[in-house]
C-alpha cells in the first residue's frame, strides 16, 4: 500500500537526502523544492483518498509550522505529523487535523528510550493516535534508532523483540531507512523484511523507493504487512515515477489485496 508524504523545510515542500540532515544548513542536500504550497499536496492526497501519509517538519521555523498546519487543515484526519513533536504541542497538531502524531527524539532523548515521557504522551493523546518513528541506520551489522535529524545513534536496536514490545505503546511505526533515504538507489530490503517478520504494529517504510515495481517487491517480501512511502522518485517531486500510476496501483491493491 502507498502512504504519501509532505516533507517541509523552511516552509517549502522539499525532498532531501536523509543522511545530509544536520545542524549546519550548508550540508543539506536537496533533490527537489516544490513551487506549490504544502496544502496543495495535502488536497491532492485528499482527493485521491490516500489516508495515513505523513507531514514531516525538517526544521522548527515559524514558516515551517505554518505550512504544516495548512496541510493538516486541507486534509482533516487524513495525515500524520512528525518532527519536533513533544508533550506540549502534540494536542495542538491533533486539533489542527492530524490523525496521529509521530514522535522520535522527544521520547528517545539522551540516546535512550524514556518510558516516562512515552507514557506521559500516551496519557495526553492516547496510544491510538501515536506513531513511533523508529527511523534507523546500521552500525556494526545492526539497526539502531537515530534521532536529532537522524544524526545521533541511540542505544535502541530495531529488531523483532523491540518492535513487538513497542507495539503496546503506539498505533503504528514509521521507519525510514536513513542510509538510503532520498538517494533513489534502492530500498533497504533487509530492514523491510525485519519489520514484516516481527508481526508487530502496522509499519510504513520510507527510503530508496524508485519504481512501481518496488511496491510489488515490498508487498511480496512483507506479505502485505508493510506500507511504502515514495518521495523523490515521484513526478510530483521531480522524479520519473508517475504519481497517477502509483495511485492506480494502490487502488487496485486495495480492491484485490491478494493479486
Amino acid at each position: 500500500m502507498f502512504r504519501p508524504c509532505i516533507d517541509l523545510h523552511s516552509g517549502k515542500v522539499k525532498q532531501i537526502v536523509g543522511g545530509s540532515l544536520s545542524e549546519n544548513p550548508e550540508t543539506l542536500k536537496t533533490n527537489f523544492v516544490a513551487d506549490r504550497p504544502a496544502e496543495w499536496f495535502a488536497d491532492l492526497y485528499r482527493q485521491d483518498q490516500l489516508t495515513g501519509g505523513h507531514v514531516i517538519l525538517l526544521d522548527q521555523s515559524n514558516e515551517n509550522k505554518a505550512a504544516a498546519r495548512s496541510a493538516l487543515k486541507a486534509f482533516p484526519g487524513g495525515m500524520q505529523i512528525g518532527g519536533g513533536i513533544q508533550l506540549e504541542n502534540a494536542s495542538d497538531y491533533l486539533d489542527c487535523g492530524a490523525s496521529h502524531v509521530i514522535v522520535t527524539s522527544w521520547v528517545f532523548h539522551d540516546g535512550k528510550l524514556d518510558i516516562d515521557r512515552l507514557s506521559a504522551l500516551i496519557s495526553k493523546v492516547s496510544r491510538q493516535r501515536l506513531v513511533l518513528d523508529l527511523s534507523c541506520r546500521k552500525k556494526d551489522g545492526h539497526y539502531y534508532v537515530v534521532t536529532d535529524r537522524w544524526t545521533r545513534f541511540t542505544e535502541m536496536e530495531v529488531n523483532s523483540e523491540t518492535l513487538k514490545w513497542l507495539s503496546d505503546y503506539c498505533d503504528e511505526f514509521l521507519i525510514h531507512g536513513v542510509d538510503v533515504e532520498g538517494l533513489k538507489q534502492g530500498m533497504d530490503l533487509e530492514l523491510i523484511q525485519l519489520a514484516a517478520d516481527a508481526e508487530a504494529a502496522p509499519t510504513t517504510y520510507a527510503g530508496g523507493a524508485r519504481s512501481i515495481e518496488d511496491f510489488k517487491t515490498v508487498y511480496e517480501i512483507s506479505r502485505g504487512r508493510v506500507a511504502l512511502t515514495m518521495g523523490s522518485a515521484l513526478d510530483i517531486f521531480g522524479g520519473n515515477v508517475s504519481y497517477r500510476e502509483v495511485v492506480e496501483m494502490h487502488n487496485r491493491r486495495k480492491s484485490h489485496p491478494l493479486q
